[in-house]
């Protein structure tokens, strides 16, 4: 009897990709859709994601390809774990990963909590990047795509050992170019579709506008500050600025100047020119160790504060069981409160955690 598979399908390429090829390694596979939110929460949901006609996408290529499809409502849990963080991240002055969170608490949480409901050996999606076992060390691995340019280990890092075991990620072999390729070959619906792009609650961009109507609150202006207090003009609510921003500032200075950080006490907005914006070191919490089960000593890293940042030579200690210190071999730029500090050892993702 086949294993059963759900696939979880956002009507792009990649997870109609990983649908077939599932199917075609002999998987009992069923497709899903998760209805995350409502349109009527903001009027540009239908050029996002999991919109009405991407739900019709995946419908099309699972009638294909010969699956059964649902689409599941995970709204409330959406709301709570990805859009309320969020929010809350902007009103702390921190700088939230919604994709992050979208993976950890919904994908690989609520979904496989929904699939072991169902019985499902295992949850699918179309992310570039690999599961292995390691005999040895009795550890599932996450491991880099071997198509770099489209990696998504860096955001996949909060898999514990247990969601590893139950997921597969069969693009992690494949580059970009093989996967439209087959789904040329294959005829489905949006073998040429682009790809998403933005927060698929924030469509056009603006998290602030966003914040503010989801909130019904308004922000208000305060200072543009210098390091030493010096007022250089007026902002426009603490929300809309984010650490190493330099446009949309609304200032006519000498030099450019970058925001450096956020002092909500006073509401201002203190900036800086951009050697002031490099920094050596970092601690993070809300650790997930994955390649090993603790760091008992100083280690030989790379790591990233970014999603498309290239890995940098670090060293790492675990200060307790949630917090890590990361000293950089160089200086790095804009290293944000709220985004995720990942750990890699050579092609492999020893872990992560938040930068606080």
């Amino acid at each position: 009897m086949p294993k059963k598979a759900l696939i979880a399908m956002s009507g792009g390429v990649d997870s109609s990709v990983a649908a077939f090829l599932m199917k075609q390694r002999g998987w009992d596979c069923t497709g899903i859709t998760l209805k995350l939110f409502d349109k009527d929460e903001d009027e540009k949901a239908d050029r996002t994601c999991c919109s009405l006609d991407d739900v019709e996408d995946a419908r099309s290529v699972c009638r294909k390809i010969g699956i059964p499809y649902y689409v599941y409502n995970f709204q409330d849990s959406f709301r709570d774990t990805v859009v309320k963080r969020f929010i809350s991240a902007y009103e702390e002055g921190r700088t939230p990963n919604p994709c992050i969170d979208c993976n950890r608490f919904i994908k690989f949480e609520k979904l496989m909590r929904r699939s072991e409901e169902l019985q499902a050996d295992c949850v699918v999606t179309g992310h570039y990047a690999t599961v292995e076992y390691d005999e040895e060390k009795g550890r599932y691995l996450l491991k880099k795509s071997v198509d770099l340019s489209k990696d998504q280990s860096y955001v996949l890092y909060s898999l514990t050992q247990y969601q590893l075991s139950r997921t597969v990620f069969p693009l992690g072999e494949m580059t970009k170019e093989q996967t439209r390729a087959l789904a040329e070959e294959l005829g489905l619906i949006n073998a040429d579709k682009r790809d998403s792009q933005d927060i698929c609650f924030v469509p056009d961009g603006d998290y602030a506008g966003f914040i503010e109507r989801y909130t019904g609150k308004t922000y208000p202006n305060g200072d543009f500050v210098d390091e030493s207090g010096r007022v250089l003009g007026e902002h426009k609510g603490i929300i809309r600025y984010t650490v190493g921003q330099r446009k949309g500032l609304g200032l006519a200075l000498p030099h450019p100047m970058y925001v450096k950080e956020k002092n909500l006490e006073e509401n201002k907005v203190v900036l800086c020119d951009n050697a002031s914006l490099f920094s050596r070191e970092l601690l993070a919490n809300d650790i997930n160790l994955i390649s090993v089960d603790r760091i008992d000593e100083p280690l030989r890293v790379c790591a990233r504060v970014r999603y498309n940042q290239k890995e940098q030579p670090a060293t790492v200690w675990q200060l307790d069981d949630d917090t890590i210190r990361v000293v950089f071999d160089e200086p790095q730029r804009a290293i944000s409160k709220g985004q995720a500090v990942v750990l890699y050892d050579g092609d492999y993702v020893l872990g992560g955690g938040t930068i606080i």
